[in-house]
C-alpha cells in the first residue's frame, strides 16, 4: 500500500461522508487505502457510514471515546501504507492535493511530514496549517499581538508566503501527510492529548528524530472549523489549555528556572478559567 488515510469520526456523519468522497472521487497513480475509526459515538453515523461505503472504506469501531489521538492511533496501528495521512473528518481534500504531495514526498526522502495550504470556509488561512514551536516568548507575543520582527518569534509565520513551499516545525493535524519511516522513529501520537497539541507533540518529536517538517502551500484543502457552534463545549475549552500545560511541561519546563515554570502553569490555569467564565455568555447559533 502507497498511502493510508485516517480519519477520526464521532458524532459528524454528513462531515465525515463529504471528507472521504472528496479523495474517492478522484484516481491516483498509487494505491491508496481509507481508515475510519468510530470514536465511540451515540449516533448511527457509524452503522450509515459503514452502508453508504460499503467496502471501499475500512473502519474501526472503538468501543470508548479516549480522545483524538488514541483514536488515530488505532488506526496507524494497522496502517500499511508507505505515507500515512491524519485527516480531519470535517475536511474537503481539493483536486491533485494528494498526488501533488505524494510526489514531493517521493522526491525529498529526508522530508519526515508534510503538510499544504488549508483554508476556511470563509477562504482565510486556518493559522495552524504553518506554525513555529510554542515557547514562552512567542506565546507571550502572540496572546497580547505584539508586532515581530523575527521569524522565531512569529507562531504563525504570518511573515512567510501562504502560497510557497518551505521548512516549518510545526503543522496542522488536520492534515499531516507522513513517511511511515518517520513515524515509527518519532512513535504514535500521544496519548496523554485528548484533543489539541498531540499534532505540535508529534512534530517536535518527528523533527528530534531528524526528519524535515514541510509546508506545501502550492496545494490545498478546506477545513470546515468551528461550522457548528460560537459556543463551545467547556470540556473543549478545558483540554485546549490542558494541552497547553501537558505540551510546555514535556517539552519546555526542564529548559526554564522553577519561578518561571509557575508563572506559566498559573498563566494558563488563569485563562483557562476565564475562557470558561466567558463562554457562559456566548450564545448558540
Amino acid at each position: 500500500m502507497d498511502l493510508s488515510v485516517v480519519i477520526v469520526n464521532y458524532q459528524t456523519y454528513e462531515l465525515t461522508k463529504n471528507t472521504i468522497n472528496s479523495i474517492l472521487e478522484y484516481e491516483y497513480p498509487f494505491k491508496i487505502e481509507v481508515i475510519v475509526v468510530d470514536n465511540a459515538s451515540s449516533d448511527d453515523s457509524l452503522v450509515r457510514l459503514q452502508e453508504y461505503f460499503n467496502d471501499k472504506v475500512k473502519f474501526i469501531s472503538s468501543q470508548e471515546n479516549n480522545g483524538f489521538a488514541a483514536g488515530n492511533n488505532q488506526a496507524l496501528k494497522i496502517a500499511t501504507g508507505k505515507y500515512q495521512l491524519l485527516l480531519n473528518s470535517d475536511t474537503i481534500v481539493w483536486e491533485n492535493t494528494l498526488e501533488d504531495i505524494y510526489n514531493y514526498m517521493e522526491n525529498n526522502e529526508d522530508v519526515g511530514a508534510c503538510g499544504c495550504q488549508v483554508l476556511l470556509e470563509n477562504g482565510e488561512l486556518d493559522m495552524a496549517c504553518k506554525r513555529s514551536f510554542p515557547n514562552v516568548k512567542n506565546s507571550f507575543i502572540r496572546l497580547f499581538h505584539i508586532p515581530v520582527n523575527s521569524k522565531d518569534d512569529d507562531y504563525n509565520l504570518t511573515s512567510l508566503p501562504d502560497d510557497e513551499v518551505y521548512e516549518i516545525d510545526c503543522l496542522t493535524g488536520a492534515f499531516m501527510f507522513m513517511r511511515k519511516s518517520a513515524l515509527d522513529d518519532a512513535g504514535f501520537l500521544d496519548e496523554t492529548f485528548f484533543m489539541y497539541g498531540e499534532d505540535i507533540d508529534l512534530c517536535y518529536r518527528i523533527k528530534k528524530a531528524g526528519w524535515k517538517i514541510i509546508y506545501y502551500g502550492e496545494s490545498k484543502i478546506t477545513h470546515l472549523k468551528g461550522a457548528s457552534s460560537k459556543k463551545q463545549k467547556s470540556k473543549l475549552i478545558y483540554e485546549f489549555y490542558r494541552a497547553m500545560y501537558i505540551y510546555y511541561k514535556k517539552h519546555n519546563a526542564s529548559d526554564s528556572i522553577f519561578l518561571v515554570n509557575w508563572i506559566v502553569y498559573l498563566g494558563i490555569g488563569f485563562l483557562c478559567v476565564l475562557k470558561l467564565f466567558l463562554n457562559i455568555f456566548k450564545k448558540k447559533d
